[in-house]
């Protein structure tokens, strides 16, 4: 045998009974559900349990694997540090998955270990587990920057790994779902929240794993949810294996969404290719072609100027038959970059430095993709990932009080001396005016002693 199970779980650290004092008890059924399959997991009596985590350590463009001989963990984090376990690794499964993903040129290894203590996306499976079952080993997986379908490809990694070694393992997908369930919940709340967690607790209870790869960027990064990735991982170790698929229970009583599912495997070898075959394979990748039937004229230049200079290393020259206002009109530009929901650059200019706003969007395109200090330089196979925006900025006016301030509506721009910040309008994540503030304030470096001045503007987006 090699895959005996996958589970998907949730992590809350309440359900925890020292860490909830009581609060467990309104997610009983998600108590009640852990117990289940970690009675299960115990019955099958794996060499191996593979636990992947979004809240290991991650890196944007490297699946971190946890190494050495082994890690503690506990819950002080959360008021009750007398609840602790240690867990030994497997280094010949750990040695063997990284030789693995690098023969299949996938960047994962042990390298950049910054902590040796378990996190609670580990920690909390292994709680309930750890009633039930004393004799095992783990492996701690950590998730990425890159996208839904390298995921899938790093979890048939696992499965190759487990039947190289002849190790009968476990994978535990943790995560939650969304956080975006209710008003008064700790995030708020958003329609895509309840829409995501509909759609993917439907795919988990009919074990179609091929709708984990279909979730649109912008959506699931709407959802505000953490386990999609980890499950991703899961159903690629689970991709050539028939299983018998139970959703055991759901619910979100706290404004976060809480699943636990398990897939027994019952043939490793009945469906081959399962997601191709099934004609199914979706991701939320757009290619170039898809962008192009839907891009107006700005993110067009964008993309095809990052694209001619990475794969070609030269500028382009802006098309004389582009629209009036690209070629005549100047205005400061900027243009973001996005990759799977996450930002993967952005340069702009508050005021035109070009003799257009084509010519704008050109420099910044690149310096977006190649020259922003905090992401490195885009790679040629990132180039059909990238979601683009192209922000034009208005005339930009004094504010005299902070009530003729919308972080929806406008950007701010605020300077002292020769420091100044900006900040765009309609930020995910920005919903307040004192907040859109702050952060351009940290922009410029501006000191809390410092008086600053306060400007908005209105930007037109292309998307």
């Amino acid at each position: 045998m090699a895959v005996l199970a996958s589970y998907i779980v949730p992590h809350p650290p309440l359900i925890v009974g020292a860490v909830g004092r009581g609060e467990e008890k309104k997610i009983q059924k998600t108590v009640d559900s852990y117990h289940a399959v970690s009675r299960e997991i115990a019955s099958l009596q794996p060499e191996t349990i593979v636990v992947i985590s979004p809240h290991a350590v991650a890196y944007e463009d490297y699946f971190h694997i946890a190494s050495g001989k082994g890690a503690n963990g506990d819950f002080s984090a959360f008021g009750a540090g007398d609840v602790s376990l240690y867990a030994e690794f497997d280094e010949e499964f750990i040695d063997a998955l990284s030789n693995i993903a690098q023969k299949k040129k996938l960047y994962a290894g042990t390298m950049g270990t910054r902590q040796k203590k378990l996190d609670h996306g580990v920690m909390v499976p292994l709680y309930f587990i750890h009633q039930y079952l004393q004799s095992y080993q783990i492996v701690v997986l950590s998730i990425s920057g890159f996208s839904y379908e390298t995921h899938f490809s790093y979890g048939k990694c696992i499965a190759e790994a487990a039947e190289t070694l002849q190790r009968d393992i476990v994978i535990i997908a943790s995560g939650d779902l969304s956080h975006k369930l209710k008003e008064d919940g700790p995030y708020g709340f958003a329609q895509e929240g309840v829409e995501f967690d509909k759609k993917i607790t439907d795919a988990m209870s009919k074990g179609d794993f091929s709708q984990f790869l279909s979730f649109e960027e912008n959506f699931v990064s709407a959802a505000a949810e953490c386990g999609l990735k980890p499950c991703i991982v899961m159903a690629g170790a689970l991709e050539t294996k028939k299983v018998d698929a139970k959703l055991y229970s759901y619910e979100g009583p706290f404004g976060v969404g809480y699943a636990v599912a398990s897939y027994k495997v019952i043939n490793q070898e009945e469906n081959s290719d399962m997601l191709k075959d099934k004609g199914e394979f979706q991701t939320a990748k757009k290619t170039a072609e898809i962008k192009e039937e839907h891009e107006d004229s700005y993110v067009k230049l964008a993309r095809q100027t990052l694209e001619t200079y990475i794969l070609e290393n030269r500028i382009i020259e802006p098309s004389s038959d582009l629209e009036e206002e690209l070629l005549r009109r100047k205005a400061g530009v900027f243009v973001t970059l996005k990759k799977n929901g996450q930002l993967r650059g952005c340069i702009g200019t508050i005021v035109p430095t070009e003799d257009n706003i084509a010519g704008e969007i050109i420099q910044n395109a690149i310096s977006a993709g190649i020259y922003d200090p905090r992401f490195h330089a885009v790679t040629k196979e990132e180039l059909a990932e990238l979601v683009y925006s192209v922000d034009v900025l208005g005339q930009a006016e004094p504010v005299n009080s902070t009530d003729e301030l919308d972080p929806y509506r406008y950007g701010v721009i605020v300077s002292y001396g020769r420091k100044k910040g900006l900040l765009l309008p309609n930020l995910e994540g920005v919903d307040n005016v004192e907040e859109q503030i702050e952060i351009a304030v940290r922009k410029a470096g501006i000191l809390p002693h410092e008086p600053y001045k306060i400007e908005r503007f209105e930007v037109v987006r292309h998307k």
